[in-house]
């Protein structure tokens, strides 16, 4: 019986600590301490999106499907999917992290040339979701973010975000773009404050 109750005890253990586990780090921030600027810059290559498409093979089927539908409506919506990345996405983004490293003096910006260290902002994979009035679903991205000492492009160290989720809590997210935009915005806050936590 006492055999019994120490497994119990071990399995409970091991399934509150790989719980929740958070996000994944690497490397230590102290490297930002005295720094007044990070210059930040984004990718999107190779990026998977919904049922694990590549996003180019999601994007064709998206513009073949609205074009059937009606004619050009289909290459309205991919200049808008691309557009909102520098339109929505990154200021969403970029606004959320200055907001949370403001007490640290750091200033996060893509334009910045004073900048010691660059911060990669690497989209893995977005979940659009969707809204269709009695039915909805959040979006959610999977960032990757690379810390590179420009001088020397040696990598510092990264922080890794799974599930970013996006939607509006008054739910006027019809649009696609404003619920990915809000996976941007809640990514930037949840790095901004890891970095200022450690910065203490």
């Amino acid at each position: 019986m006492k055999r019994l109750s120490v497994l119990m005890i071990i399995s409970l253990v091991f399934a509150l600590s790989s719980f929740g586990q958070g996000p994944a780090k690497k490397g230590k921030y102290t490297f930002l301490e005295g720094e007044s600027s990070l210059k930040v810059a984004y990718e999107y290559d190779n990026m998977k999106v919904g049922k694990q498409l590549d996003e180019e093979e999601y994007v064709a089927d998206k513009v073949a499907e609205a074009n059937k539908k009606e004619a050009g409506k289909g290459d309205e919506w991919k200049k808008g999917w691309l557009d909102s990345r520098e339109a929505r996405y990154q200021p969403k983004f970029e606004a959320l992290i200055n907001q949370e490293l403001e007490k640290t003096k750091i200033t996060v910006s893509e334009n910045t040339e004073e900048a010691k260290y660059l911060l990669i902002v690497k989209t893995v994979y977005t979940e659009p979701g969707f809204h269709v009035g009695v039915m909805k679903k959040a979006a959610s991205v999977n960032f990757v973010f690379v810390f590179v000492e420009i001088a020397t492009g040696k990598e510092v160290a990264t922080y890794t975000l799974d599930g970013v989720p996006g939607s509006q809590a008054m739910g006027y997210d019809f649009d696609v773009g404003s619920r990915i935009a809000e996976s941007y915005a809640k990514a930037g806050k949840m790095l901004g404050s890891y970095i200022a936590k450690s910065l203490k």
